[in-house]
């Protein structure tokens, strides 16, 4: 297996996922790599997904002065919804989380 040292790493290396990929810091403060926490933020997205959506529905449909709010709800599901599609992507590529 090839280390660090020649600037050449194995694709198993790349499928653990590399140490301190994304802290940019790693390197100068010593600090360990995060590892992404990719299902709970697949849950968390669904989660979002689903109590934004019943909210804005039930804003706009309850109180109508209060119409605005149920739209940046609805939007803010668009949000998480892509959120859940991005993340099941990742987790699909195989990064770890």
């Amino acid at each position: 297996m090839r280390g660090k040292r020649d600037g050449k790493r194995s694709r198993a290396e790349y499928e653990r996922g590399l140490p301190g990929y994304h802290d940019y810091l790693a390197r100068a403060t010593g600090a360990p790599s995060g590892l992404s926490a990719l299902t709970l933020r697949l849950w968390l997205a669904g989660f979002g997904f689903v109590s934004c959506t019943v909210f804005g529905i039930l804003v706009l449909y309850f109180l109508p002065p209060l119409a605005w709010f149920g739209w940046i709800l609805l939007v803010l599901a668009v949000v998480a919804l892509i959120d859940f599609f991005w993340v099941l992507h990742r987790k699909r590529r195989g990064e770890p989380g």
